[in-house]
């Protein structure tokens, strides 16, 4: 199954701690918000994914099964 970031754009407040655990899948904006690519993540990165996810100071971020957003 494939998992997907997905933010919650109402609680996230550009902390950035995402896009220090993922570097490789998470770039800060020039305002400290994520910008990801929606695409599957690699399943060597999941586990970092599901720690980002439950660091985040404001659980913005989360692991979704299958296609994120709007189809």
């Amino acid at each position: 199954m494939d998992q997907r970031i997905d933010i919650d754009w109402t609680s996230c407040q550009g902390h950035g701690l995402c896009a220090e655990l993922l570097p490789e899948h998470i770039t800060p904006d020039e305002r400290g918000y994520p910008l990801v690519a929606g695409t599957p993540l690699p399943s060597h990165a999941v586990k970092r994914a599901r720690r980002a996810a439950a660091d985040c100071p404001v659980l913005a971020l989360r692991l979704t099964v299958g296609q994120a957003g709007p189809p």
